[in-house]
């Protein structure tokens, strides 16, 4: 019978849940603030995580210091959720923006404004 999660499944779900948890309550520098832990991937041997993050403002300077922050507190980081976890190996952790949320609202408003100007020129058309 087959698992229906694997080690490095459950291992990803608890590192995205702690992570977003001291991000959340630990990380006391302000210009990193309405941070959300989008997805973690992590190695097979455990080793290595690729930590995917979305940041609430969309200014692009603004990101990549927020980013720039979070992977200089990745060792913080790595140790609290070594306390936290009960691992023999906690990973390295490194930060990546994820730009599928903003992409996602940038193809809402195409398609909007898509529905919006076919619905137009149907009733330029009707008249």
């Amino acid at each position: 019978m087959p698992q229906d999660f694997s080690r490095t499944e459950r291992v990803r779900h608890q590192l995205q849940r702690e992570i977003a948890l001291i991000i959340q309550r630990e990380v006391k520098d302000p210009r990193v603030s309405m941070v959300t832990v989008s997805d973690v991937e992590v190695s097979r041997d455990l080793a290595y995580a690729k930590v995917f993050v979305t940041f609430f403002n969309d200014d692009e300077a603004e990101t990549k210091t927020a980013l720039k922050i979070l992977n200089q507190a990745a060792g913080f980081i790595r140790s609290l959720l070594g306390k936290r976890i009960k691992a023999r190996i906690v990973p390295e952790l490194k930060f990546h923006h994820d730009t599928s949320l903003n992409e996602g609202i940038r193809m809402s408003k195409l398609v909007a404004e898509a529905r919006a100007r076919d619905n137009k020129n149907q009733n330029d058309s009707e008249d």
